[in-house]
């Protein structure tokens, strides 16, 4: 990790809690109404799930939000996943990707889901591959002078339409909605919410999980979304 990177990241961070952002879901992401789910490879149930069987994958969300009450699920952020195997391009190298770099929110497709902050659009994409994100929407922010993106991943493909790069967002403003299988890469309902401080040349795609090798670097480019999403449950 360099010293201007972790600069960066630290100015951002210090924008970024220093700001008012908007709900990116208009639902409480706080007990009883939703839980915190881990979904990590310490997690027995994950294990014994099949994650190359959609089928299996939600059954297994269904069963871990069943045992906590709640109707939303949260959580994600710097876990390690064993299901990233279900498709090919986690797979590519000497290592198969595993730490997970955003904050995924579990709920029913059509959720809407709005800007967090002022924004305009980096770049959009359908991310098509199995296990992949599916429609994609990427924002550019600037708080405090300083620039981050947020990115948004496992849509619907009615939220790409009409949307062009470099077009304005309101804060508050509807950016899309929750996908469903298997237009969302082939995932249970949900999203994938991230946060990225550089964008690397990549156009409306974004690696969401990294190897255990790289898993400081990322993180640093990536920091904790629950400084946008301000879940109590974080």
């Amino acid at each position: 990790m360099s010293p201007a990177l972790q600069l960066i990241h630290e100015r951002v961070v210090g924008a970024l809690r220093r700001s008012s952002p908007s709900p990116v879901v208009k639902f409480s992401l706080a007990a009883p109404t939703t839980a915190k789910l881990d979904l990590s490879l310490n997690n027995p149930l994950v294990a014994r799930a099949d994650c190359r069987d959609n089928k299996d994958v939600t059954r297994l969300l269904e069963e871990v939000l069943s045992q906590t009450g709640a109707t939303y699920g949260i959580g994600g952020y710097d876990e390690k996943r064993g299901w990233y195997a279900r498709g090919e391009q986690f797979s590519q190298g000497v290592e198969v990707r595993s730490i997970h770099l955003g904050i995924d929110i579990w709920a029913p497709s059509t959720t809407p889901l709005y800007a967090p902050y002022d924004s305009v659009i980096h770049s959009v994409k359908d991310n098509a591959l199995f296990g992949d994100y599916g429609p994609t929407v990427i924002l550019q922010h600037c708080l405090d002078g300083e620039t981050f993106y947020t990115l948004y991943g496992h849509l619907s493909r009615e939220s790409l339409e009409g949307k062009e790069s470099g077009a304005s967002i309101a804060q508050g403003e509807l950016i899309g909605e929750i996908g469903a299988p298997p237009i969302n890469g082939d995932w249970p309902p949900h999203l994938h919410f991230q946060i990225i401080l550089d964008m690397l040349g990549k156009v409306g795609d974004y690696p969401g999980v990294a190897a255990q090798s790289e898993r400081e670097s990322y993180l640093t480019l990536c920091p904790d979304p629950n400084l946008v999403l301000r879940s109590s449950l974080l």
